[in-house]
């Protein structure tokens, strides 16, 4: 899954080229203005996700004081109306765009001819644990429109569950497009990390298991977390 090369932000990364070596840290659920500073500093996630649901708990309602100058901005949205994303793209200086709901293939061509070219589009997909069959009438529709998928487990809601799902399921995926698992990923998770295998998972996405309140972060337990993961990364083992 991940190996030895350097972190690449997605939003800097050629997402149609080669991914070889790519691995990614996300951190999402960002609000506070302190606490992004904090994780910006201390943990040097690759991105930061900006939840923009007004039914989340983690809700961003207007810009914080301070937004990551030095990892990519990933705006999390829910079957929001185009003009709503488009304004938070310029809002917030958005790399990425994170569509968690029951957006359409063409939804996001439509937004894809009118975001800037470099923006990087991922997908968030449901799943517990699916077969081969299911997993490509799931992603097919959107191999020629994305850039990534987010594979999360399912909840009443959209994400946020805190709850892992089968991820030995994921190796009925057969691509091609590359994806971040996601989907209650915590502070012990490690050895179930080291112990997963896909060639086309360049990153991982972390939220509600490391927080001490919705949208504010522990910065020690994800400090601690990223950095045992890293190493991991960096030491020719293949996790």
């Amino acid at each position: 899954m991940f190996n030895s090369q350097s972190p690449v932000p997605i939003g800097k990364s050629p997402y149609k080229g080669d991914l070889e070596g790519l691995f990614i840290v996300k951190v999402c659920g960002m609000r506070e203005a302190d606490n992004i500073l904090s994780v910006e500093q201390e943990v040097s996630p690759d991105c930061m996700g900006f939840i923009f649901y007004p039914k989340s708990p983690r809700y961003v309602a207007s810009p914080p004081d301070c937004l990551p100058q030095t990892c990519d901005r990933v705006g999390v949205f829910v079957n929001a109306e185009l003009n709503f994303i488009l304004d938070r793209v310029c809002d917030y200086g958005l790399h990425a765009i994170q569509l968690h709901g029951e957006e359409s293939p063409d939804y996001i061509r439509n937004l894809r001819c009118r975001v800037p070219d470099r923006m990087v589009i991922i997908k968030a997909l449901s799943v517990f644990n699916p077969t081969s069959a299911e997993l490509e009438a799931l992603t097919a529709p959107y191999v020629s429109c994305v850039d990534f998928f987010l594979f999360d487990t399912p909840s009443t809601g959209y994400g946020g569950s805190g709850k892992a799902f089968q991820w030995s399921a994921l190796q009925n995926y057969r691509g091609p497009v590359h994806f971040l698992l996601s989907g209650g990923i915590g502070p012990d998770s490690l050895e179930a990390l080291r112990a997963f295998r896909h060639p086309l998972c360049v990153g991982i996405d972390l939220n509600s298991r490391f927080e001490t309140e919705p949208a504010v972060k522990d910065v020690a337990l994800l400090r601690d977390f990223i950095r045992s993961f890293r190493s991991i990364c960096n030491s020719n083992i293949k996790i």
